[in-house]
């Protein structure tokens, strides 16, 4: 049944059900409820909430049909907003303007002849829509936040900018996994990663930070190190705060590149190593999301689920990012990002927000690539919605200032060499 429901189609069907019953409770409200009951008032009831259900209908499909593309204003209010109204107003025409005179004329059942009507114009929405509103085409997988690319620069130069093919060079791989009563967890987790990085033969240390646990987790690390040369721990120096253990280990971690793993088991080991080989094609940052084609959450619950994507969506059209999943904390950077984006301010978990959209704004660069994603089946989650909202909004509006006002002080800056004359 799950398969079934993550099926494109099927849940064009049940996002169009959906918009459909909130077209038909808002006219009851304003019909019933708000005295729109002249024939005048009676249309513009009914022309608000087509609208209003028209709208809803786009924004479903755009976040949970069709996820991913383009979400800058000028694309979502110019293009893709025009092209939905216009294919569903062509798709309303042709049912009422051809389809029913011709099943009438044919003398069809009128029951009938509303349920072809309403499929044929289903089909001719899904058509329009999956070719023209929500799919765009994309030249690269490398996005470049507006206004930081040197205009005298060869776009293609843009490509691989740290190009290490045909080398025999291998970064080291460091992960830092912020810990916090997990004595149930992280051996399994620790024991998951070794393996496949292990078997891919890539030079890796795992740090993690104890958060100052309250159970045995401090015990279970000690043993863990002392049968893995490759896994050490350190004890949070700072405040407790998962923001405050991510900076402990980002302030310790030895490898030339880190990523920022999960103490629960949530984040799958082979994901890492895709990471890993987009980072050797010179990428300084991979994003991994699990909202594009290829990925995948597994138990999430749901309403943490909706809260998500309303705070990607905020966060995509503020930036105009194509990257979607820019509050999941397992990311991957290059040593020199993790300088670059420094001082960190984020004491909680909006230091996930914090450092990849300073990245992304001081001009490294970063490629997104599909990601699994499993809900903990042991220990309880440390995130608290209520308690992070105003926090991830402050980093937002932070980096967002910086971005505007800051005339690229904090930018990436990349010079020529200067050419010496030869005599």
């Amino acid at each position: 049944m799950k398969k079934f429901f993550r099926q494109r189609t099927v849940k064009f069907i049940i996002g169009g059900g959906a918009a459909a019953a909130v077209n038909l409770l808002l006219i009851s409200v304003m019909i019933d409820q708000l005295g729109f009951n002249t024939p005048v008032l009676r249309n513009v009831a009914n022309a608000v909430s087509i609208e209003l259900s028209l709208l809803l209908s786009f924004f479903i499909y755009r976040i949970w049909v069709w996820p991913g593309g383009n979400w800058t204003i000028e694309e979502v209010l110019w293009r893709q907003l025009p092209v939905y109204h216009v294919s569903a107003g062509v798709a309303v025409a042709i049912r009422i303007l051809l389809l029913f005179p011709l099943l009438d004329w044919l003398k069809v059942d009128l029951r009938i002849n509303t349920l072809v009507g309403v499929a044929l114009s289903a089909i001719f929405n899904y058509v329009i829509s999956d070719r023209l509103v929500f799919k765009t085409k994309t030249h690269s997988d490398l996005y470049y936040p507006e206004g930081l690319a040197l205009g005298l620069e060869p776009r293609s130069n843009f490509n691989k900018p740290n190009n290490l093919v045909g080398t025999e060079q291998r970064l080291s791989l460091s992960l830092v996994i912020p810990a916090y009563n997990e004595e149930d967890c992280i051996v399994q987790t620790i024991a998951s990663i070794s393996q496949v990085l292990d078997e891919k033969q890539i030079a890796y240390d795992i740090l993690v930070v104890n958060d100052n646990s309250r159970d045995r987790t401090e015990t279970v690390l000690q043993q863990l190190c002392a049968h893995n040369s490759k896994v050490g721990y350190i004890n949070n120096y700072y405040p407790n705060g998962f923001g405050f253990a991510v900076r402990c280990g980002l302030e310790n971690f030895r490898g030339d590149a880190v990523a920022i793993v999960m103490a629960d088991c949530s984040d799958g080991p082979e994901d890492m190593v895709a990471y890993y080989e987009k980072l050797h094609e010179g990428y300084d940052c991979v994003f991994g999301s699990r909202f594009i084609k290829g990925g995948k959450v597994i138990d999430y619950p749901m309403h943490k689920l909706v809260v998500n994507r309303l705070a990607n969506l905020f966060i995509q059209i503020l930036f105009g990012l194509k990257f979607n999943d820019t509050t999941n904390a397992f990311k991957c950077y290059r040593r020199e990002v993790i300088e670059g984006v420094s001082p960190l301010l984020s004491h909680h978990f909006n230091l996930t927000v914090e450092i990849p959209l300073k990245a992304i704004a001081r001009g490294y660069t970063y490629t997104t690539i599909p990601i699994t994603w499993r809900n903990r089946t042991t220990g309880v989650s440390k995130l608290k919605l209520k308690e992070m909202g105003s926090r991830y909004l402050f980093i937002v509006l932070y980096v967002l200032l910086e971005k505007m006002l800051s005339r690229g002080d904090y930018s990436r800056q990349k010079y020529k060499p200067l050419l010496r004359s030869v005599k």
